[in-house]
């Protein structure tokens, strides 16, 4: 069968027909066959309307596929930044409203001021922040997500994507397995497992946290609605939205960027081919899909978020409030961090903020609110506006919000992505490569980004 199969191929190259062809016709055919026998066999009273077929041809076309891809996630974002702004000072209201009880209590049980510090200003009200700015996005975003998921659209965009990432040198199912990164970046190197060549595994491995994950989302749309959306004018929502919506092409288009470097490179080699059988569309179980997107996904996030953002608030305060030389320890770091901090466009702050938060995304902007707050006067933060007032105080501009988003966007992926990569790998060297790429990429951008808005005068 083998010897038979070597000399088809062999036919088809002295034909100057590549493996490529003679594989779709070879799968063509098949199903050629099925369709075949099942006419034969299968009667029925009234040809139905083929819907999906009818729906495929406009989702799936290359002339409507890639735009309504596009109109899908802006609309999923408008939706969720659009949404999450008022319930998000709502909560703020709230939480920081049991702040004042509980520094109350603290007052009524004479607790020394250091425990007070914290476990209120530091545990408290890092969670605090956590909740009311994570909670309202991920509560609107997650069900959407799953929506589109449990029709079953997300395999249209894989098969939207799979031409791009062949000719990226990589495997068309690094399109699914980027998919699964937008829930989890290690749940989606997980899913590279169905990846059957080590080399393209390899890849889908090392460029699955260019698309950001369920902990970084939050923080883009954070971003993108302080500086763009309502908070900042009118009517910005839109551009807050597409703002986003740009970012996840670009890490879209960076992902195939560098899987055509690495293919090119270090892992060098002839991509293989796979034959992607679209599902059925089905009816989406609605109540089903909010229940397992708020407790598969967002509570999970959540919890995940504050386990790790209690004892960071407690560490970010201590940093702030422990003093060598007359400068805090948190001072001290900072100013190391503090020159490339700026050539990027950021400050010492925040790239310390990254490297503190690397057991989970969810809690970079936490940490930078800690060090801001510390450093400065106590402000309750109610919602949004108050958080873009205290970015502002700080010395923010839209070019400092605009490289937040990026670095958060193509920086190393999280403790939990990384233990993951070096599971699968099982090698240290990929682990690290996986974690060198981004960081050395959105280091770069950051940098040009900055670099460029100063000699034109806009930072």
């Amino acid at each position: 069968m083998s010897a038979d199969l070597g000399r088809i191929l062999q036919r088809a190259q002295d034909l100057s027909c590549g493996q490529d062809a003679v594989r779709d016709k070879v799968v063509a055919r098949l199903y050629q066959e099925a369709e075949s026998l099942a006419r034969e066999v299968v009667l029925t009273e009234k040809p139905a309307r083929d819907w999906d077929s009818t729906i495929d041809d406009i989702l799936t076309s290359k002339r409507y596929g890639y735009p309504s891809m596009l109109a899908l996630l802006a609309l999923v974002l408008w939706l969720t930044i659009s949404g999450a702004n008022m319930p998000s000072q709502l909560l703020a209201r709230f939480l920081f409203a049991v702040e004042g009880w509980l520094s109350s209590l603290f007052l009524l049980l004479r607790a020394p001021d250091w425990l007070h510090g914290l476990l209120i200003l530091g545990v408290y009200r890092c969670l605090a922040w956590v909740v009311s700015v994570m909670l309202p996005p991920m509560a609107i975003f997650f069900p959407l997500f799953t929506l589109l998921e449990d029709l079953g659209y997300l395999p249209r965009v894989a098969f939207n994507l799979d031409a791009f990432f062949q000719k990226a040198g990589a495997h068309g199912k690094q399109a699914l397995t980027m998919s699964m990164g937008f829930g989890c970046n290690a749940a989606g190197v997980i899913a590279c497992r169905i990846i059957e060549s080590p080399r393209e595994r390899l890849i889908a491995i090392l460029t699955n946290n260019f698309v950001p994950c369920n902990g970084r989302f939050p923080t883009l749309i954070a971003m993108s609605n302080i500086f763009l959306g309502a908070a900042a004018l009118n009517g910005g929502s839109i551009l807050a939205v597409l703002l986003v919506a740009g970012l996840v092409v670009g890490g879209i288009a960076i992902t195939l960027v560098v899987s055509r470097l690495l293919s090119s490179t270090l892992l060098k080699g002839i991509p293989s081919h796979f034959a992607l059988e679209l599902p059925p569309y089905r009816p989406p179980q609605v109540l089903q899909v909010i229940v397992r997107s708020v407790f598969d996904r967002t509570l999970f996030v959540l919890w995940r978020a504050v386990k790790v953002a209690a004892p960071a608030g407690a560490v970010a305060w201590a940093l702030a409030n422990i003093y060598v030389d007359g400068l805090s320890l948190l001072s001290h770091a900072a100013g190391f961090f503090e020159p490339l901090g700026r050539a990027m466009g950021l400050d010492g702050v925040i790239l310390l903020a990254f490297i503190l938060g690397l057991p989970a995304n969810e809690i970079v902007i936490p940490i930078i609110l800690m060090s801001y707050l510390s450093a400065g006067a106590m402000l309750e933060l109610e919602g949004l506006p108050a958080l873009r007032e205290l970015l502002l105080a700080n010395g923010w501009t839209w070019v400092t919000a605009l490289n937040m988003m990026l670095f958060s966007l193509l920086h190393f992926p999280c403790g939990t992505t990384l233990l993951t990569i070096h599971k699968e790998t099982q090698s240290w060297k990929w682990t690290a490569l996986a974690a060198l790429i981004p960081t050395a990429i959105g280091v770069a951008l950051c940098f040009l980004a900055a670099q460029g808005a100063r000699l034109v005068g806009l930072f």
